[in-house]
């Protein structure tokens, strides 16, 4: 697969990207667990995939990072791990 096939996309990935920036948010603020998980791993897959475009090494690793941890606190989410 071609990293740059939805490279003319890329401004409304970032405008999803906001959507779903601010949703993690007010669900934090809210405290309705579990959705900021579910909403904060796709913000940082745009966001991977946005520097990806434009090799911006360190937000890329930052967000791979995240994406780590937002998948295991999914993952510890939907097995019932604590």
């Amino acid at each position: 697969m071609n990293i740059n096939r939805f490279a003319r996309h890329e401004q409304t990935l970032k405008w999803i990207a906001l959507g779903l920036g601010l949703a993690s948010t007010i669900a934090i603020v809210q405290n309705w667990h579990p959705w900021p998980l579910y909403l904060g791993l796709p913000f940082c897959l745009i966001w991977i995939y946005c520097a990806w475009l434009h090799t911006e090494k360190q937000l890329k690793w930052i967000n791979i990072t995240f994406s780590v941890l937002y998948s295991y606190g999914i993952l510890k989410h939907v097995a019932g791990w604590g």
